[in-house]
């Protein structure tokens, strides 16, 4: 008996460790295709394909890119209940740094090289154009989810990480705002609306799954209530024939 459950337990480590290492090989393919948006950028840089106005074209891709990675971090958790893919939830993290990065690059190209750090020029932006403050807005929202996005913070702040990190469902709508309001100047809605489709898919989802397990909840209790009662009644009669 001994010699079996020690080799049943030096099986199931060493599948643990082909998994783990797995994994890894999945995180780095995944971490190399997340770089793939500003590999491109720096290929056409390289290759003066950056159109008329690469200073537009980067700003435009790399916000478009932060939206898109917001999109597949709130994609993670209804694919992993969906579809069962519950590793999924190790790479979440990353995915939402990588949103991250690309709306760092797509400020960094807005301060630098559009207004030469001229603080004056951007709080007149900031005043008069809705969708720059819609930008800056959604940007301070990101940065503690940054910073908090680590295995520390986690156990720093238990239950308090799950509320802070819910900051996503706010930022992702403000986001989409910003977009919406950049392609209205061209008219542009088709981008903009699939986009919102999206996200009002993924947060639906979520509604949906939170309203159906306060039902649950409520029925358990009204269950125990209706259990604690009957138990009551029936004890009742035997307290009096005593």
């Amino acid at each position: 008996m001994q010699m079996s459950s020690h080799v049943a337990g030096a099986g199931a480590r060493q599948v643990q460790r082909r998994f783990k290492g797995l994994f890894w090989m999945v995180r780095g393919l995944v971490f190399g295709l997340c770089l793939l948006p500003l590999a491109r950028l720096f290929w056409l840089g390289y290759h003066d394909g950056l159109s008329a106005n690469p200073i537009e074209f980067v700003t435009r891709s790399t916000g478009i890119w932060t939206l898109v990675f917001l999109c597949i971090t709130l994609a993670v958790t209804p694919l992993r209940r969906l579809a069962g893919l519950s590793w999924l939830l190790r790479l979440r993290r990353m995915l939402g740094l990588f949103a991250f990065f690309y709306a760092s690059v797509h400020l960094t190209t807005y301060v630098w090289f559009d207004q030469w750090f001229d603080v004056a020029e951007m709080l007149r932006d900031v005043i008069k154009r809705p969708f720059i403050t819609a930008g800056f807005v959604c940007f301070l929202l990101m940065v503690p989810l940054a910073l908090t996005s680590n295995a520390w913070s986690m156990r720093r702040l238990g239950r308090r990480w799950q509320k802070l990190h819910r900051l996503i469902y706010p930022l992702v709508l403000i986001g989409l705002l910003h977009f919406w309001w950049v392609r209205s100047g061209k008219l542009d809605f088709f981008e903009p609306t699939i986009y919102g489709l999206i996200i009002a898919a993924l947060l639906g989802l979520r509604l949906v799954w939170r309203l159906q397990a306060q039902r649950a909840s409520a029925a358990r209790k009204r269950g125990a209530g209706a259990s604690a009662a009957d138990a009551a009644s029936h004890a009742a009669p035997a307290r009096t024939g005593r």
